[in-house]
């Protein structure tokens, strides 16, 4: 038999028993064949059992205490566009702590067709700042931001006046978590003046009156009558604060691929991202 003749038959005899395998069912399966078996229901369910993350669940004592808690904030949500033409200004605050001023050794290298942007490892720590963000939630403006090294209750204290100084004649409506500095003795007494009620009817922090305890002062600070007041999201829900959404978006847009030789040039980065 000649070699172009074995040559042939070889052919024929794979292709005859390629044949004989389908039928049978034997056919070998190629690499992307197992792998889409193995994660076809994953990706038809857009399951990710490869990832994980650490999750806070709320301590509920009063299911509807609870309920009312969400039901509060979710319309203070709701009338916030609406009462926002009526001059009453809703605003979502809170404090983003430890943001950290990290300079990288080697400057980025940015992305190239079939290659992601490449971001230093290495990085020189130069200190850290905390931002007070204050949302409104009826435009998405940040007002008055305040960028500090610490956030103490007078720092909070301080933040809350100078969101009321930029419409000291205004109603105000302010949502946030049950931080013991949002609930201290020191907002008490701003809110009180602001509101024109006299110190001395407050009585005395830790012995009686209105700023004997944490849930006394809650209870004044929550009071609808009054011309500033707050509201509280319930024990460990904080995601239900709007300006932790507005922060996430930071994180990504500038902490995260920042690179910052001090303290100074984060807050100049941060205060440009919120003029934009």
């Amino acid at each position: 038999m000649s070699g172009n003749s074995r040559t042939a038959q070889h052919s024929c005899d794979a292709l005859d028993a390629h044949s004989s395998r389908r039928r049978f069912g034997q056919e070998r399966h190629h690499r992307q064949d197992f792998a889409y078996i193995g994660t076809s229901d994953s990706q038809k369910n857009d399951l990710s059992p490869h990832r994980s993350r650490y999750w806070l669940n709320a301590k509920i004592e009063n299911i509807e205490e609870f309920e009312h808690s969400v039901e509060n904030v979710c319309q203070t949500y709701l009338t916030a566009a609406e009462n926002e033409l009526q001059g009453i200004h809703t605003v979502s605050v809170d404090e983003k702590t430890g943001i950290q001023a990290l300079g990288r050794d080697a400057p980025t290298k940015p992305m190239e067709p079939g290659k992601p942007e490449r971001i230093e490892y290495n990085y020189d720590r130069h200190g850290t700042t905390c931002l007070f963000g204050n949302l409104n939630v009826a435009t998405g403006e940040i007002i008055a931001p305040k960028l500090n090294a610490t956030r103490t209750e007078e720092d909070f204290a301080e933040n809350i006046d100078a969101i009321v100084e930029t419409d000291p004649q205004a109603e105000w409506v302010f949502v946030c978590d049950n931080l013991n500095t949002h609930l201290s003795a020191t907002l008490v007494m701003l809110v009180a003046i602001l509101c024109g009620i006299p110190l001395l009817s407050l009585g005395k922090k830790g012995k009686e009156g209105i700023l004997k305890s944490k849930e006394t002062r809650k209870a004044f600070l929550e009071d609808k009558s009054h011309r500033i007041r707050f509201v509280y999201t319930p024990k460990h829900c904080s995601w239900l604060n709007q300006i932790e959404i507005w922060f996430s978006g930071l994180s990504r847009r500038v902490l995260k691929r920042g690179d910052f030789n001090s303290v100074g040039a984060l807050q100049s980065k941060i205060l440009k991202y919120i003029a934009f």
